[in-house]
This record gives structure tokens, sequence and C-alpha cells, in this order.
């Protein structure tokens, strides 16, 4: 389990679900991981325990808020006057605001905004200051974590996060087309239903939970460490020829 040997790997929201199951996994192929999250504690922690179980300086901690485009410049310039400037970056990080976010006529612009300002702009900061990381430094591979919400209907209650989904769907393209040449890939990962604590507003509720899983034709839910093997492909070379596209792990939910 080698095959990111080399590599040095930022992870966004890597403190907890689907961002600390992708990085533990990167390490354990053999990557350089950077937790990168808001929450600086839980990013310390988070590194801590990869470097426990892989060994000494396999990972380091970012703590940085995506939405701040001076924090985003400032981490990625830490890290390449470090010697780890990465060349794979997971756009993970985001938020989905139960009880904020509904249909668009019952939706506040204040929960609008919050959503759009993580999920969207701080995508957009990501991408923009990994693709300027990346041409100095011979290319790489982006990863980023779309949703079924933003490509079929499924997230009707749930208008902001939806959009910013389906625009993270169509900067990847957009991205990935501007800078091959540069030898910089860009892919979408769209995950199911995942049980994280990110939605522990559903996974709480046996009739919600009930629901979404009847709507999975693998009939269960999936699990952070349903990401990994997908993140890994993507950011090996395996994947050389592979950009600009959506690589769904979502039990058939947008097969349907």
């Amino acid at each position: 389990m080698t095959r990111l040997a080399s590599r040095t790997a930022l992870v966004t929201g890597a403190a907890s679900g689907i961002g600390f199951a992708v990085a533990s996994r990167f390490a354990r192929e053999g990557a350089r991981v950077v937790i990168a999250d808001r929450d600086g504690d839980s990013a310390a922690s988070a590194a801590q325990s990869i470097c426990e179980e892989t060994g000494e300086g396999t990972a380091r901690a970012l703590t940085v808020d995506i939405s701040d485009e001076a924090a985003v410049e400032a981490g990625f310039a830490e890290l390449s006057t470090a010697g780890w400037a990465p060349n794979v970056v997971v756009g993970n990080a985001g938020v989905q605001l139960f009880g904020q976010d509904a249909k668009i006529a019952e939706l506040e612009l204040a929960a609008w905004q919050r959503t759009v300002d993580v999920n969207l702009t701080g995508t957009f900061l990501t991408v923009k200051h990994a693709v300027r990381s990346m041409l100095a430094t011979g290319g790489g591979s982006i990863i980023l974590t779309g949703s079924p919400t933003g490509v079929t209907g499924e997230g009707n209650d749930f208008t902001a996060y939806a959009t910013t989904k389906a625009g993270i769907h169509g900067l990847t393209r957009t991205v990935a087309a501007a800078y091959a040449a540069d030898g910089i890939r860009v892919n979408t990962v769209v995950p199911g239903y995942t049980e994280t604590p990110l939605v522990t507003t559903i996974s709480d509720d046996p009739a919600e939970r009930a629901a979404i899983v009847g709507r999975i034709p693998l009939s269960r839910a999936g699990s952070a460490h349903d990401i990994e093997g997908i993140m890994v492909f993507l950011a090996s070379e395996e994947s050389a020829f592979a950009t600009g596209a959506q690589f769904a792990v979502d039990g058939g939910m947008t097969a349907l």
C-alpha cells in the first residue's frame, strides 16, 4: 500500500468524517498529509492520531478558514516554506445547515450566504491557491467532494447546499479544462448519503434515515471508509488520464 509514496496531500475539513478517513488512508498509502480544518485543536489531534499510526512526521495540522482568502493564501505559503507544498489537494470542507437550509421560498438569505461562503467560495479559494501552488511545483491532482444533490433533485429541501454542490461540479470541469496542459488534474467524487458527524440530524432520526436509505439501490448508508478507495485512485498515477470527471460512490443514488 504505497501508491502515494512521495506525495504530499492537503485535505480540508479533515479533522473528522470523510476528510479524516481519506487523510488517514493517504498516509497509510505512503503520503505525507496536511490536516486542514478551521478547528485547530481537532486538526492537531487528528494529525497526531495519524502520526501514531503511520509514523512521526507523516501528518501535520493546518488551521484555516477556507472562506477567508487571506487565511487560505497564508496556509499554502506556510506549507511551501516548510517543504510541504501539496501535489494532491482534496477540497472536502463544507457545511449543511439543517434547520436553516430549506426550499427556496422559505430560505433566509443568511443561511444561503453562509452555505455559499463555505461550500462554494471556500472551495473556489482552495482550488485557486492549490492551482497557484501546483503551477510552481509541476502539477498535481485536485479532488473535490460533490453530492447527489448537485446532480438530481435529491436536495429539494436544501436549496443552498444543493446549489453549492452543483457549482462545485461546474468548477471541476472549468478548472480541469483550463489547466490540463499544466499537468493539473481536477475531478469530483460524489458520495451518497454517508453517515458522518455532518448528518447526525438525519442519522439520529429513524424515520428520516429509513426514508433516505430507502432511496439507495444498495439499501444501506455509506460510511467515510467507502470513499477512501476512489480518493486514493484519483490522487495516484493510476488515474493519470482522468480529469474533469465525476466519480459517484453513492450506492446508486444518482443512477435513479
